[in-house]
């Protein structure tokens, strides 16, 4: 068994906004201006639903010459539902998507019968659809609360 860490930060720039940080790279999320934000990035669950799609393309860019299948073009759409109430505190209904729907097109001289085999492989080697789709264990490493001078 191999085991890979990754690590992020994630820093208050302002209001809502917020740079994430990761092996050098950043990126900015952020929430659209109804919701206070100052929307110059994709907001937490945007960002989420991009990170499956992206995946999902990596792994099959990653395993289309292993299992013999060319394609010129692919790309995955997603979107997801979400009752904002849940995450605003005004019920309580789960904050989290209810649901998450995606469709893969590919461009591919393949038969219909190898892309979509093709497809159910990268569907069960995606890191994180399977994160999504099995309840990925998250565990709070508690807060380390800092006291300004005074």
């Amino acid at each position: 068994m191999v085991i890979t860490t990754m690590s992020s930060r994630a820093d208050l720039v302002e209001k809502l906004q917020v740079e994430v940080k990761t092996r050098g790279h950043k990126v900015i999320i952020d929430e659209p201006t109804r919701l206070g934000g100052t929307d110059e990035g994709m907001n937490p669950l945007e960002l989420l639903i991009s990170s499956l799609g992206a995946c999902q393309t990596i792994v099959a860019q990653m395993s289309a010459k292993k299992l013999g299948v060319q394609y010129h073009h692919l790309t995955v759409e997603l979107e997801g539902d979400i009752d904002t109430d849940g995450f605003l505190g005004l019920s309580d209904i789960r904050p989290g998507f209810l649901e998450i729907r995606y469709k893969v097109n590919i461009i591919s001289d393949e038969p219909q019968k190898k892309i979509e085999e093709f497809i159910s492989y990268v569907e069960a080697h995606c890191p994180a659809l399977d994160s999504l789709i099995n309840g990925v264990k998250v565990v709070s490493q508690g807060v380390n609360v800092q006291q300004t001078e005074k």
